[in-house]
């Protein structure tokens, strides 16, 4: 794993493990099975709302089946003791798919100014907080609390800048912050954006401590 740029945070009880996913997002998550409350570990996990896309590898030897682990919602089960090559095949389509989750939930800090626009016409502006595939943060200049679908939109910096436009879900709200989920976006907007947080994580001189977590 090490050729992936994976770290580890390792929980020898399920108790702890369920609170450390409580509290921070895991691109994946590997479950020994055939420890006392392995098993529940899995549809727990998929419980807490920030680990639901989460990768699971369930690892099995005999005290649930592999057709048990898989209905409980793990992803991915290899039987123990574990082959290497059989690792190497799983990884080879797990690595992947943790990237995908990764820039999915990933925040980059960013500040940029934003303006939004409620249905009746209302516009507002605020500054960029963090950014993400899925949505945004944004800390607004007047306090303010909103519901329901406005418009966002900003400029992307890059050489020739472009405008990103989405209609966007106010998920949380707290007078000079809120959360947007994007539910809209254009065509040239989502091509644009997926370039734009590329460069941002090519920059980065390090991974967060979350990345790819196991």
């Amino acid at each position: 794993m090490g050729t992936h740029a994976a770290s580890f945070q390792f929980r020898q009880d399920c108790a702890s493990a369920i609170e450390l996913a409580s509290r921070r997002h895991l691109d994946g998550v590997v479950i020994d099975c055939d420890v006392l409350e392995g098993a529940a570990t899995i549809p727990a996990l998929r419980g807490i709302a920030a680990n639901r896309q989460t990768l699971i590898l369930a690892l099995v030897n005999g005290f649930i089946s592999a057709e048990e682990a898989l209905s409980l919602g793990a992803d991915f089960v290899i039987r123990k003791p574990i082959e290497r090559s059989r690792l190497r095949e799983i990884l080879d389509v797990a690595v992947p798919k943790m990237e995908r989750e990764h820039r999915r939930y990933f925040r980059y800090d960013v500040d940029l100014p934003v303006r939004f626009q409620t249905s009746p016409g209302q516009s507002f502006a605020g500054r960029m907080k963090n950014v993400s595939e899925n949505g945004l943060a944004v800390k607004l200049l007047d306090p303010l609390r909103l519901k329901g679908v406005v418009t966002v939109e900003f400029e992307l910096p890059s050489v020739s800048a472009q405008v990103f436009h989405a209609k966007a879900d106010v998920v949380w709200s707290d007078s000079f912050a809120m959360g947007l989920r994007f539910l809209h976006v254009d065509r040239d907007s989502g091509v644009a954006l997926q370039g734009w947080l590329k460069s941002l994580e090519a920059r980065s001189c390090f991974r967060e401590p979350a990345t790819r977590n196991g």
